[in-house]
């Protein structure tokens, strides 16, 4: 998604709450931030968002001392080293109020910080084994998008979350914008579920067609699915319902684990060994 000649600038958002199954999404966003060294760019006032009933503040403490931590939704950004490539991170929690102020106030920021393109971040409960590759599916409704990244318009009906009246005010305001889903396994739906995030993470790595370092997150994802296996194994049904799953998977799949995915996964290999 790097433009020729001068810097790109990419805003990745995610929400935790309803678009965010085993936190998944925010947990990809968080990685990169900390990778990144992202700096505070801006805050939206919790105060016009939130019901404070329902996603409550916290305390925290630290070195003898304690704050309140309120719901919100933050602005940070880096620069991605060795690229020509910004990156403005939103990192919220899905908001009680006002969805339509909050989004035009999310893309006045984005129109303030010249933001190219707009990447949402989401993950959703699924029927899918803990012991395949986490699908990932991406999206857009811009043209160009659809072309340059070999993607289609979603096709979904029904209920959405934030993420998805931000995709559609963003398509509307002409900002390129894409969507980024992956499908959780829903019988391990508490958090965390780095074998998603590191799913997400892989994706994101051949959108932005940067290297990520995602080596302790893929230890992460071994070591959770490992230990899903064992919880598995000692539930004679659960371990029945994967069995079953595996198989519904596999005879899906089985066109495409012979051909493009592979030679997919071996490109993202290749581009990955001439970075370094």
């Amino acid at each position: 998604m790097q433009q020729g000649g001068g810097r790109t600038t990419v805003m990745l958002a995610a929400f935790e709450g309803w678009n965010d199954a085993g936190d998944a999404a925010s947990d990809a966003l968080k990685h990169l931030h900390n990778l990144w060294g992202a700096a505070k760019a801006a805050t939206l006032d919790p105060d016009e968002y939130y019901d404070f009933q329902f996603t409550r503040p916290s305390i925290q403490r630290s070195g003898g001392g304690k704050r309140i931590k309120w719901p919100s939704t933050s602005l940070t950004k880096a620069s991605v080293p060795g690229t020509s490539i910004d990156v403005v991170f939103v990192h919220g929690v899905e908001p009680s109020y006002k969805w339509r102020a909050y989004t035009a106030e999310l893309l006045a920021h984005a129109t303030e910080m010249n933001v190219d393109y707009l990447i949402l971040v989401g993950a959703l409960l699924a029927d899918v084994p803990h012991t395949r590759p986490i699908p990932v599916s991406a999206s857009s409704e811009d043209d160009e998008l659809q072309l340059r990244v070999d993607i289609e318009a979603s096709h979904y009906e029904g209920p959405i979350g934030i993420v998805g009246v931000l995709s559609e005010l963003a398509h509307l305001a002409s900002l390129p914008t894409l969507s980024v889903w992956a499908a959780v396994p829903h019988y391990v739906a508490q958090s965390p579920s780095p074998k998603a995030t590191l799913a997400l993470l892989n994706r994101l790595e051949e959108l932005l067609q940067i290297p990520l370092d995602t080596e302790d997150m893929a230890e992460d994802a071994e070591a959770w699915e490992r230990g899903v296996d064992e919880l598995a194994t000692e539930d004679p049904e659960i371990a029945e319902y994967v069995k079953q799953l595996e198989e519904a998977k596999d005879t899906v799949d089985l066109p495409e684990a012979s051909g493009e995915s592979i030679a997919r996964e071996f490109e993202r290999y290749l581009k990955k060994r001439r970075k370094e």
